[in-house]
């Protein structure tokens, strides 16, 4: 497989990052978001993508249509409704490529409507926030030509990995670890807010200093998990919704 051309539907914080490096490598890239379609934030979106080396386009037919890859990476909420939206304007081989962190039945349910067109389906979980490490950031692949994009895509300098011939194997790993990850940012931000009110913060990070020395509690940990709920809060819900889904469908 060879990746000339890829589209990103979804120009966000990930999409950005993502895009800006695939473009410095000599990818074609281009991209549609929705708020292209806003007369107030079209001007600034044109700009910031033209900006990061993409090309920005007018429509979702208009991004897909000769992509070799199609990366989706809108929300939770939305990723369902824009693969749906986007198999409508696929050709048979080509490769959609969905990013965001949705439970597995989600994304099975995606991949019924993309490969009822004849294009590809592979389930992509981000395992680490994409900004840190950008094109190094690990990616887990899941499907029947998961193998073969993790080799195309190792090419061009991307941190994945093909974990599973089947559509749910890697957005399990990432629910799963989503458990952990968002609960432990829900629970800091309850936690200190609460503390806080008490004049009780700098003893209960003391205290969780003490009981888990390891985890930097007395330095920049906390910090950055409440830091992540300010910035994206509403993105985390969406997903937590979709992990609630993912424990629920397995009783």
């Amino acid at each position: 497989m060879k990746i000339s051309t890829l589209a990103l539907i979804g120009f966000g914080e990930a999409g950005t990052i993502l895009g800006q490096e695939l473009a410095a490598r000599g990818i074609q890239v281009c991209c549609y978001d929705r708020l292209l379609d806003d007369a107030s934030a079209r001007a600034a979106m044109h700009d910031k993508a033209l900006q990061h080396g993409v090309q920005p386009r007018d429509s979702m037919a208009a991004a897909v249509a000769g992509a070799d890859v199609v990366m989706s990476a809108v929300t939770a909420g939305s990723a369902l409704l824009v693969a749906i939206d986007v198999a409508q304007h696929l050709r048979a081989g080509q490769i959609f490529m969905d990013i965001n962190s949705v439970a597995p039945a989600t994304k099975q349910a995606a991949q019924q409507a993309i490969e009822a067109c004849g294009a590809h389906y592979i389930d992509t979980a981000v395992m680490a926030p994409v900004p840190p490490q950008r094109l190094q950031v690990p990616m887990l692949l899941g499907g029947a030509h998961a193998a073969e994009l993790a080799e195309a895509l190792q090419a061009l300098g991307m941190n994945v990995r093909a974990v599973a011939e089947q559509v749910g194997v890697a957005s399990a790993i990432k629910m799963c670890r989503s458990i952990m990850i968002k609960g432990l940012e829900a629970l800091t931000t309850e936690c200190l807010s609460t503390a806080r009110q008490y004049g009780a913060e700098e003893a209960v990070l003391a205290s969780l200093h003490k009981s888990f020395p390891a985890m930097g509690w007395d330095a920049q940990f906390p910090h950055y998990l409440i830091s992540r709920v300010a910035e994206h809060g509403r993105r985390r819900a969406e997903e937590m919704e979709e992990v609630a889904r993912t424990a629920a469908d397995v009783g």
